[in-house]
């Protein structure tokens, strides 16, 4: 009987200390395979919220969902330049960051970035460059300029992002100009540029997610692709090499933001901590293949990890890159330029 009661006694302490699970969901929208899976899970499990899950392809059609009303968000994963741009049309709400602890384990240099100069209206989540992705079996000698995606010997040889800024940018940059120009001549001379591209029978396609397993499956010498495809796709084929030109190109931030008018604010901050959690950080790296931007991750890579260039850019790299910045006030210029290139 004394040991019934003792049972008794411990399972009604146990209740009483156990913390009470949340009730609710929040509904994320987020890149495709951006994310690990498993984490989904363990969020649910620790937490007691359920996840509903959106994806979405660019920058540019997640921000039309919303700007149009359409969807019922709680937490958005744009990258840095939307993200100016979201916060100034009042579109995000501001976070509390007392109910996001672990962002204080961020990476100095991505606490207070360009984009959101006080970190009040997002949290970093991956971060990474833009490059060329070449074939060495298929491609004479290292390359290290992005003259080759542009040379008409290269017939149906180059994947091109499909994205405005990706592409324009690139353009942009090989022809000395800065990725985030509003001048007009500058602009004119990138687009005559990818039309030339296009014209002369270089650009086998523009693609985004698919493009790394294209690559490896040798469908095409070189390909405009985001570090993180790059990181995969060398990890599938010895063949492949990952390189930011010596022209310079972008350097960017996918971010965690609350849309404005959100339902489940508090429930979208616990989800928002979470990823930030070091653990769950290093699940997610390992998943993606981008870089982390939780310091504790860095500190715990391996040799080979912290030597990994495309994973761990070094500063030289860094420094002939740029942010994209928020262009919203030109963007029907960019808009119809992007048009004339793809028609």
């Amino acid at each position: 009987m004394k040991k019934l009661v003792a049972v008794l006694v411990m399972l009604v302490t146990l209740s009483i200390s156990a913390p009470a699970l949340a009730q609710g969901s929040i509904t994320v929208f987020n890149w495709y395979d951006y994310i690990d899976e498993s984490v989904i899970s363990m969020f649910e499990q620790e937490t007691g919220i359920t996840v509903k899950y959106a994806n979405f392809t660019t920058n540019e059609e997640m921000y039309a969902k919303l700007s149009s009303g359409a969807g019922d968000y709680d937490v958005i994963f744009p990258s840095d330049y939307i993200i100016e741009r979201m916060a100034k049309e009042g579109m995000l709400e501001k976070l509390d960051m007392d109910k996001i602890p672990n962002a204080t384990g961020l990476v100095d240099w991505l606490k207070k970035p360009a984009y959101d100069p006080d970190g009040a209206y997002s949290v970093p989540y991956m971060w990474g460059t833009v490059g060329l992705l070449y074939n060495t079996t298929m491609m004479p000698g290292a390359i290290d300029s992005w003259a080759p995606i542009f040379d008409p010997a290269n017939q149906k040889s180059v994947f091109m992002l499909d994205s405005i800024r990706d592409s324009l940018g690139v353009a942009l940059k090989y022809l000395g100009y800065s990725m985030n120009t509003k001048d007009q001549p500058a602009l004119d001379a990138a687009k005559a540029l990818l039309i030339k591209q296009k014209s002369d029978g270089i650009v086998k396609g523009y693609l985004v997610d698919e493009v790394k397993d294209k690559m490896v499956a040798g469908e095409a010498p070189m390909a405009v692709v985001w570090s993180g495809d790059a990181l995969y796709a060398m990890s599938q084929s010895e063949d492949l090499q990952y390189v930011v030109p010596k022209e310079g190109s972008n350097v960017w931030v996918d971010g965690m933001c609350i849309p404005k008018g959100s339902k489940n604010k508090e429930l979208a901050e616990q989800f928002i901590n979470f990823l930030c959690r070091p653990d769950i950080a290093k699940m997610n790296m390992e998943y993606i293949y981008y870089s982390t931007p939780i310091q504790a991750v860095v500190d715990g890579m391996t040799d080979d990890e912290k030597n990994n260039q495309t994973l761990n850019p070094p500063q030289d790299v860094i420094d002939r890159c740029e942010f994209f910045h928020d262009i919203s006030s030109d963007m029907a210029k960019y808009d119809q330029i992007w048009t004339e290139i793809r028609g």
